[in-house]
C-alpha cells in the first residue's frame, strides 16, 4: 500500500512540474523577448493603428482608430470622399453632429475624455473637449492635444473627417 501512494504522488509531481513548465514556456511565446523585456505584439498592434485627420478651422488633428465594426465604415466613406460634419456644442463638453447615415454599433457604457471620438445612437460623431458618461462605440482619439480647446471654441463647428 504505501508503494501505491509513493507512486501516486510522483505521477502528480510529475503533472504539475509539466504544468508549470508549459505555462512558462507559452508566455514567452505570446511575444516577451526575454532578451529586452518589450512585448513585441503590443509593438507591432501599435504600428498598424489606423489613422485619421480631423480638421476644424486652421487646425488639422491626427486621431488613432479603434478597431471595431462602425470605425470599418467610418473609414470606406472618408475613403470614398472626406466626411463634412456641421457640430453643435451640447452642455459644455461636447460636440455633436449627424453623421447622414447609420453605422453598425458596438455600444459599451463609457467614461470619456478629452479628445475622444464616439459614435452616439448609431448616426452621430460626437467630439469631445470635456468628460460624459454614457454608452458609445468608441471610434478613436485626438492624438496630441495641442489647441484642442481652443479649434472647438465655444459654438458650433465644422470637423471635416479624412483617412491617413
Amino acid at each position: 500500500m504505501k508503494r501505491y501512494w509513493i507512486i501516486v504522488l510522483i505521477a502528480i509531481c510529475v503533472l504539475m512540474l509539466s504544468a508549470c513548465a508549459s505555462q512558462g514556456n507559452r508566455n514567452i511565446s505570446v511575444g516577451e523577448n526575454s532578451n529586452t523585456g518589450t512585448n513585441e505584439n503590443n509593438i507591432t498592434q501599435e504600428e498598424t493603428k489606423m489613422k485619421m485627420n480631423v480638421q476644424i478651422g486652421d487646425y488639422t488633428f491626427t486621431a488613432t482608430l479603434e478597431q471595431n465594426q462602425a470605425v470599418n465604415e467610418f473609414v470606406e466613406m472618408m475613403r470614398k470622399a472626406p466626411v463634412t460634419i456641421e457640430m453643435s456644442d451640447y452642455a459644455g463638453f461636447e460636440k455633436v453632429g449627424p453623421l447622414g447615415k447609420a453605422l453598425t454599433t458596438d455600444n459599451h457604457q463609457t467614461t470619456t475624455t478629452e479628445g475622444d471620438i464616439d459614435l452616439y445612437s448609431g448616426n452621430q460623431i460626437v467630439i469631445f473637449y470635456g468628460s460624459n458618461s454614457w454608452s458609445y462605440t468608441r471610434i478613436g482619439k485626438i492624438d496630441d492635444l495641442t489647441n484642442w480647446k481652443k479649434a472647438l471654441g465655444s459654438g458650433d463647428v465644422t470637423a471635416v473627417f479624412t483617412v491617413q
